[in-house]
């Protein structure tokens, strides 16, 4: 009986192994939920870490806009300025450590092999945790995501995956990251899949939505926690309210455009001043902290300020006010290089836009729309859509945070239209792998549907009918080609002239016999391609052709348009593999 037991126990233990071994995904799933698990421990410990500073630095922890508020303006100048020149320096002392690999989540799993450098990693971290507690107008989530994806790096190198893996581990561990800070494990997942990888495949995603799942969990049992956003329960939306979420969409496709312009156009003003890093750290901060005196709610990431916006009552001046100043500082914060995130101020501009549009629509027909607060939910969506361009995890963002049914249809209808202006608009996106796959998809679109046409080019190896013994002569001399191409009088080609035959005829010729094109004439021995061929039917016919180059020939007219060479046709295969 014993011995039966063992051999069962023997038995099951292969088939599991097998069963493993056969798929990678079930091989990662339990490795990324210990990814998902450590992604959000190291969340938790940056998140405390920024208390910690805050309440070394002011004796106030929590809403950076309370602390702001309950410090004297000076200090306000002050802390911002300080924060940024000590995250300078940290930044400096990163960058003279040998990284080794990719030092940014988003390359390691789209270009590198998964391995992220500790060293350098931790101090951009610590460069941007001095940023943030001092009042940075930057989000914390992109630290936060960076520290889960180097965990799972080093979880993957000691486990010595191979770099297929490690890529996917990396990217679990950025979940569980996004989850933690948002509290929307499956919009996390779909974050990773669709931005950062660029396709949803199962054994991919299985393991990345395990690791958020994991990670939210975790978030969820240990105390002190709270959601980033306090959602209020969505209104029911009725009849033509829809129409104004559409146009909610529009005008955020709009402005999204323009507000990642302006971050890119700081980024390169900063970038011409001839200063030490830790210097351009601190103007920005001490720009945040010039604004804050008179508007200290520019101050942090935006959360407490969305916030208040869902739940308080706002007067349309003064959410004009901290928009535009909001925008301006973290514009001066970004484009001084300080690591961080965007995500969460791309939040607060869509919120704060669709409370605008929501104060306008309320004011315009009362009884017959929502409140304020619910446009500021659906804007943050559309916003976020527009700026990511990954409209499909914005929806499930907004979703997860607001779990109301109620809010999927004007919030779907607002990110679709959001995304679809802003890439009429503009290809800028708020990532920079994003823009490159948009690139490369278009350049694949546009070489699959390549014709001829765009790759002649002219050729001057051309004879007319009546061309005699001398110009056939000359002809050849002067191009070291083996086919020259006859058009009659009206330009229509007539095939061509090989220099073989033209040896041949060399060799026995008579003095005085008449020659001319049309006696050497060969009208079917050379393929011709037609201006409107594709790459694959032009491929075929140079598989069969020994020379360079083939004419191209008009089919209604006969005309003759040119030549396309090979190496062209094998170059824009070449550019289509790689794109791909």
């Amino acid at each position: 009986m014993v011995r039966r037991h063992v051999i069962w126990v023997l038995k099951a233990r292969l088939r599991l192994k097998a069963l493993l071994s056969t798929s990678e995904g079930y091989a990662l799933l339990p490795w990324a939920a210990l990814a998902g698990l450590l992604g959000a421990l190291a969340t938790i410990a940056f998140r405390e870490s920024i208390h910690a500073i805050q309440f070394v630095l002011s004796g106030h922890s929590g809403s950076l806009v309370e602390m702001a508020k309950a410090l004297p303006w000076y200090w306000r100048v002050v802390m911002p300025a300080a924060g940024g020149l000590v995250a300078g320096l940290f930044l400096i002392w990163s960058r003279r450590v040998p990284a080794g690999a990719m030092s940014d989540y988003m390359e390691a799993v789209t270009i590198g092999d998964g391995r992220l450098p500790m060293r350098q990693s931790l101090l951009r971290s610590l460069s941007s945790l001095f940023t943030i507690a001092s009042g940075g107008a930057i989000g914390r989530e992109g630290s936060m995501v960076q520290l889960a994806a180097l965990v799972a790096s080093l979880l993957g190198r000691l486990r010595n995956f191979d770099a297929e893996q490690l890529r996917i581990l990396v990217a679990c561990g950025a979940a569980a990251g996004l989850t933690s800070a948002y509290n929307a494990p499956i919009a996390g997942a779909f974050f990773v899949t669709e931005i950062v990888i660029g396709s949803i495949v199962m054994r991919h995603f299985g393991p990345i939505l395990v690791a958020s799942v994991v990670a939210n969990i975790t978030m969820r049992e240990l105390p002190g926690y709270r959601p980033a956003y306090e959602m209020p329960a969505f209104p029911a939306i009725f009849g033509v309210e829809v129409v104004l979420f559409i146009a909610l969409g529009a005008f955020c496709g709009v402005i999204s455009p323009q507000f990642l312009r302006l971050l890119n156009r700081s980024r390169k003003e900063f970038q011409r001043m001839t200063l030490p890093v830790p210097l351009k750290l601190a103007i920005g901060g001490l720009g945040v902290g010039i604004i804050s005196i008179w508007v200290p709610e520019v101050w942090g990431n935006g959360y407490s300020v969305v916030n208040s916006l869902l739940h308080a009552q706002w007067v349309w001046s003064f959410v004009v006010v901290v928009l535009v100043l909001k925008i301006i500082a973290t514009a001066l914060t970004i484009g001084a290089g300080a690591v961080g995130g965007v995500f969460t101020p791309t939040l607060f501009v869509g919120a704060a836009l669709g409370y605008l549009s929501g104060l306008v629509a309320h004011g315009l027909w009362p009884h017959a729309t929502s409140d304020p607060f619910a446009y500021a939910m659906v804007g943050m969506g559309a916003f976020l859509a527009a700026s990511t361009s990954a409209p499909l995890m914005a929806i499930l963002m907004i979703f997860e945070m607001t779990l109301s049914y109620q809010v999927v249809l004007p919030l779907i209808v607002s990110c679709v239209v959001a995304y679809f202006v802003a890439r009429s608009i503009s290809d800028v996106s708020m990532y920079d792998v994003t823009i490159k796959r948009h690139r490369d998809a278009t350049d694949r679109l546009r070489l699959r549907g390549m014709q001829m046409r765009m790759l002649i080019r002219p050729t001057e190896t051309v004879l007319p009918m009546t061309a005699g013994f001398d110009q056939i002569s000359s002809m050849f001399l002067e191009y070291p080609v083996k086919y020259v191409y006859v058009v009659d009088e009206a330009g229509r080609y007539q095939g061509v002239l090989a220099l073989g035959d033209l040896v041949r005829v060399m060799l026995k010729r008579r003095e005085g016999d008449a020659l001319t094109a049309r006696n050497l004439l060969r009208r079917d021995d050379v393929h011709v391609i037609s201006p409107n061929m594709g790459l694959a039917d032009a491929l075929q016919r140079f598989m069969t052709h020994p020379g360079e180059r083939l004419p191209v020939v008009d089919g209604m007219c006969g005309t003759l348009l040119g030549v396309v060479h090979k190496s062209s046709v094998l170059d824009a295969y070449a550019r289509l593999g790689a794109s791909m």
